[in-house]
């Protein structure tokens, strides 16, 4: 290994940090992280990495003090960042979904449409975004920074907000409605462009993104090994779905055949029994840590 084969990259402190080394670990990098440390080790001699807020990870990517790192594209738009996406990622906190940022009121707020916003002040963590959008449509209104707790400031301190959400459970708790979305966010794995252009740290970050999006496949995805008689073959075969057509071996026993299929887990519950009833035998379910087209 040559001694400038280093790649920084910068690894999400906050609310995305667990499922971030969560998803690393499934792609096989073991990261230490210690409570007192923002620099976490990975098992890669080549990765030295850093936690950073999302929300400031592509501003310190775009100026080359990291090479690359994840963040969420709301934080890439909010700083108007000059970086290279290399991969979308779709996790979060709370599931495999995108985010939203949307523009809510109280329940009994008069504000029924954007245009209603037209001199009102709004509440936000993500400023710059928000002014842009308003601007789009036309809407003059002030929009203040909030350090946070937003669902709490309409409407003595805010006559509406811009807030993250994922289910609007937090805000339904709070009396609060929804009058608009104005940005779905998805996390992204980020780099910088001089970065990008060495031809050693492009084939590493490649090669991350790849093993990745490995992991993120083989989330919702299950094997299926079974054994089926000639017999039963055609009918079971019927049964299954995967990416793919299914493997399938012929045993050592005349007239059996061993299947191996990748399948969606949602479907497995259902599709189990009537893979016993239409004949198969040694049905073993087993999980995936990737899944690289």
């Amino acid at each position: 290994m040559l001694k400038n084969n280093k790649l920084n990259l910068g690894l999400p402190k906050g609310s995305l940090q667990e499922s971030t080394l969560r998803l690393f670990k499934k792609a096989g990098y073991h990261i230490s992280v210690s409570s007192r440390s923002y620099y976490p080790v990975f098992d890669d001699r080549e990765i030295e990495s850093m936690l950073i807020r999302a929300q400031e990870m592509a501003r310190y990517v775009e100026d080359g003090h990291l090479d690359c790192g994840l963040t969420g594209k709301d934080w890439i738009l909010e700083q108007n960042a000059d970086v290279v996406e290399v991969a979308e990622l779709i996790y979060g906190k709370g599931g495999f979904s995108p985010v939203k940022w949307v523009i809510a009121v109280p329940n009994d707020s008069k504000i029924k449409t954007v245009k209603d916003l037209n001199g009102k002040r709004i509440a936000t963590e993500l400023v710059g975004f928000t002014k842009r959008y308003l601007r789009s449509k036309g809407i003059k209104a002030e929009v203040d920074f909030s350090w946070g707790a937003t669902e709490v400031k309409p409407p003595y301190l805010a006559d509406a907000i811009v807030e993250l959400t994922e289910t609007g459970t937090s805000l339904r708790a709070n009396n609060l409605r929804i009058v608009e979305t104005i940005i779905e966010s998805t996390t992204r794995f980020i780099a910088n462009k001089k970065a990008w252009q060495d031809k050693w740290k492009r084939q590493k970050m490649e090669n991350i993104a790849m093993l990745l999006r490995g992991a993120l496949a083989a989330e919702e995805k299950v094997g299926l090994k079974m054994n089926v008689p000639d017999k039963s073959f055609k009918r079971v075969l019927s049964l299954l779905s995967a990416m793919h057509s299914p493997t399938v071996s012929q045993l050592s026993d005349k007239g059996w055949y061993a299947i191996d299929v990748i399948t969606d887990e949602r479907k497995v519950r259902d599709l189990i029994p009537k893979l016993k009833s239409a004949g198969a035998s040694g049905i073993v379910e087993y999980p995936l840590n990737k899944v690289i087209p």
